[in-house]
């Protein structure tokens, strides 16, 4: 792979993992979110997204073929790519790693939880707050999700501080350290609002 052409991929693979993968992650755990309020509302919300003109083509041309770019670039880039956390330790390094760690956790857990309810509404199984009731009623698909979420949501916050390294939006060391924090506050946040949606069903 030329160095030209590998830089495009990365950008490209940098920008859909925040547009529109990102922005659909903190929609999606919003929707969720909806089920704290109980069964009802959560129905409506799901019901809204699923009323939406057009949905399927958006969901295709907006969510999966960005994400599987996204997740097969992905993965090249974490079997290819070596960290320095053995030589370095140093905290971005450590960023680094786990960066390509909760990538593919990301990955197993998306490609499952597409098979447990989007293929499943394909088969008649209606997408609804008892769906997720059921699938909660394992103990161990309710750890499968937390670690599932916690991934995800690490993975879009450390990866938008990468974004904004790449893109030029952070070149200082203090506006990097900044944006440390702020990415973050992001991911203990989409956590908090995730775990919220996850036991709100439990």
């Amino acid at each position: 792979m030329t160095s030209s052409r590998e830089f495009f991929n990365r950008r490209l693979h940098s920008l859909l993992g925040v547009i529109p993968i990102g922005l659909f992650l903190i929609v999606h755990l919003t929707v969720n979110h909806q089920a704290t309020g109980g069964a009802e509302s959560f129905n409506k919300a799901a019901n809204f997204m699923e009323s939406l003109p057009f949905l399927q083509v958006l969901e295709i041309l907006l969510i999966f073929l960005p994400l599987l770019y996204h997740a097969i670039y992905g993965l090249y880039i974490a079997f290819t790519s070596s960290g320095n956390t053995g030589r370095f330790g140093f905290f971005r390094n450590w960023m680094y790693l786990l960066q390509r760690i909760t990538g593919v956790l990301t990955l197993i857990f998306i490609a499952w939880h597409v098979w447990e309810t989007r293929i499943a509404m394909m088969f008649g199984t209606p997408l609804n707050y008892q769906m997720m009731e059921d699938i909660f009623s394992s103990p161990f698909m309710i750890v499968f999700y937390v670690v599932g979420i916690i991934s995800a949501v690490f993975h879009f916050a450390n990866g938008l501080w990468s974004f904004m390294v790449s893109w030029g939006i952070t070149v200082t060391p203090r506006s990097q350290v900044i944006s440390t924090y702020v990415t973050m506050i992001i991911f203990v946040v989409l956590a908090i609002v995730g775990m919220q949606a996850v036991f709100a069903f439990v």
